[in-house]
């Protein structure tokens, strides 16, 4: 800024002012959606809040850094599918999922996807319509049953032999990835009944019950009763060999049905074969103990291969994990990979070649939406701890509409409060600053509606209460400068001389008023989450705004009036400045008179 009135040229420092807001308003109402309205967040618009409590195989408590190892790939997966506006926070054990609107059943869905592997396909079965009895036991058979196919032999929906060197084909996957295919199983076995006179061996690791009530006694019960017939490590032989009888007993305990609760999910054993559900619960396999972990996918994409006209997924893994891969599909050439889901089997593609650089395409009768959801559970499937059934409870905006109305009735008294007061003390001045508070709001607004769109910014009751309290900011730094005008006028100074060097002076002030307002805001929302963030958010931001308000609109308007050659605007008794003056006139007379007496002395 100029240091004198003659120097500045307000027209200048207003055309920028009024250039910026033309620009945001053309962004506003040309792009995006061009609806004129910020993103609201889940108190102001409803929503869905989706919470998920962390758990351990052995029901310990799980580490601080586990569970931030899960929140920042559970956000990633929303940011995968697209849920805008949505906040993934700690609290305790818990990572609790906000979205706001109307895309909660998409976040319902994270918590289903908890720790990602790969096993082996030692045999699978068919999953019978109606669950065998104890007394009246199917026979087992090495043919294949109803609805499974033999080893090799294409199906409806399952690829030949005819796929790209690299590529692996793929049964349709189950839990969102595929479509009605069945894979080809490398040896089948039909559930029996399970035998009085035998009972299954126990699992050499028994999960213990918890000692932190994460889960109750009898679900303990549950997983070590599940663990002790389905990852029995007698399960497979040391021939490699499944053992039919226990296999049959496992299986035969096993209920694949939608939405079927397993007690097993989450609390596997890595190390120990396991018999799971797959193939949208149409197939029973019996698995061997996991080969690779899925925190070594590096990426994961669907598109679609125009040569063999259907979708397709393309899967890549990490140094490490690329080896790994690479040794497996060159030890098992046509047999089966599972991709096992907290124990469910989401796809078991069959090995077409050894894949040395990792670089694997899954082929099937996918869809689209098949193909997109199969790549997402690989992307984004594998955190680092389990998570218990998510609790997913819808918010209703009402309540915190009645808090905005509230909070807006009771900022507008305030605001109106601070109009009178400026009208009554500084009269034209006070115009003046109305009219600067309402170009920040002006400029404040769509500022919120490009962040909405750009950042994903979501305004809630939080934020809206950083709104209110930095208007009270932004009218301290108009206190001050007219204050300061004031203290020059009051030295003796005519208002047009006073305003350059009162704003000079008034400045320095102001900065280091906004500057102290914008470092608690910036250390408030580093150290703080959740609402607490927001509010300190748009308090820096309106900070921020403050200043450009009171650089390119304040201070070039008071000049303009200091200017001006209409004796009502540059009056100072119509300035709320008549009394200071009639002050610094006694002061400048008294000066003279003092000079005069010195002199004639």
């Amino acid at each position: 800024m100029a240091a004198s009135a003659g120097h500045l040229r307000p027209g200048r420092y207003l055309a920028l002012f009024a250039l910026i807001v033309i620009v945001l308003y053309a962004l506003v109402f040309l792009t995006g959606n061009h609806k004129p309205t910020p993103k609201l967040g889940i108190d102001l618009q409803g929503g869905t809040r989706v919470t998920l409590t962390a758990r351990t195989p052995d029901g310990g408590q799980p580490t601080r850094e586990s569970l931030n190892q899960a929140r920042q790939i559970i956000e990633r997966r929303v940011n995968g599918i697209g849920v805008s506006g949505t906040e993934v926070l700690l609290d305790g054990n818990n990572v609790v999922i906000t979205v706001p609107g109307e895309q909660g059943d998409q976040a319902k869905n994270l918590g289903k996807t908890a720790k990602l592997g790969f096993r082996k396909v030692v045999s699978s079965a068919t999953q019978p319509v109606v669950p065998p009895q104890p007394t009246n036991p199917p026979p087992a058979t090495g043919t294949p049953t109803s609805g499974a196919p033999t080893a090799g032999a294409p199906t409806s929906g399952a690829p030949t032999g005819t796929q790209k060197p690299t590529a692996t084909s793929s049964a349709p996957p189950t839990a969102g990835g595929g479509g009605g295919a069945a894979p080809a199983p490398q040896q089948n076995t039909t559930p029996a009944a399970p035998s009085s006179s035998t009972p299954p061996p126990p699992a050499s690791t028994p999960a213990p019950a918890p000692s932190d009530g994460s889960v109750d006694a009898q679900t303990a019960q549950e997983i070590q009763a599940a663990k002790a017939l389905r990852q029995n490590p007698q399960l497979i032989g040391a021939d490699g060999q499944p053992n039919q009888e226990l296999v049959s007993k496992a299986m035969a305990a096993l209920t694949c049905a939608p939405n079927a609760k397993d007690p097993l999910e989450g609390n596997d054993d890595p190390k120990l074969p396991l018999v799971a559900c797959g193939d949208n619960d149409t197939y029973k396999y019996l698995l061997e103990p996991e080969f690779l972990p899925g925190t070594e996918i590096a990426d994961s994409t669907s598109g679609y291969d125009q040569q063999r006209g259907q979708w397709v997924v393309n899967l890549s893994f990490k140094s490490a994990g690329t080896k790994t891969w690479a040794d497996f599909t060159s030890k098992n050439t046509g047999q089966q990979a599972a991709f096992v889901l907290d124990t469910h089997v989401v796809s078991a593609p069959n090995i077409q070649v050894a894949i040395l650089d990792g670089n694997t395409q899954i082929t099937g009768k996918f869809s689209q939406t098949d193909a997109k959801n199969l790549s997402d559970i690989l992307k984004y499937g594998s955190l680092p701890l389990s998570f218990a059934s998510s609790d997913a409870t819808t918010v209703s905006a009402t309540l915190g509409l009645a808090s905005l109305e509230a909070g807006l009735i009771a900022g507008g008294i305030g605001l109106l409060v601070v109009f009178i007061y400026c009208l009554f003390y500084y009269r034209l001045l006070g115009v003046l600053t109305i009219l600067s508070l309402a170009l920040s709001g002006a400029l404040v607004f769509a500022v919120l509606v490009l962040l909405g769109r750009w950042i994903g910014y979501t305004l809630d009751l939080a934020g809206i209460a950083g709104l209110i309290i930095a208007i009270g900011i932004t009218a301290d730094s108009f206190v001050i400068y007219f204050e300061r005008l004031k203290d020059e006028i009051r030295e003796g100074r005519t208002f047009r001389s006073a305003v350059p060097r009162g704003w000079v002076r008034a400045r320095r002030t102001i900065l280091a008023s906004d500057a102290v307002s914008f470092l608690a805001a910036a250390i408030l929302y580093v150290i703080a989450v959740g609402d607490v963030q927001g509010f300190a958010f748009t308090l820096g931001m309106s900070t921020v705004l403050d200043l450009v308000v009171v650089y390119l609109v304040t201070h070039p308007l008071v000049a303009m009036v200091s200017t001006s050659k209409n004796a009502f605007l540059s009056n100072p008794r119509h300035l709320g400045l008549g009394a200071v003056q009639q002050v610094g006139s006694q002061r400048k007379k008294s000066t003279t008179v003092g000079r005069a007496n010195v002199k004639e002395a």
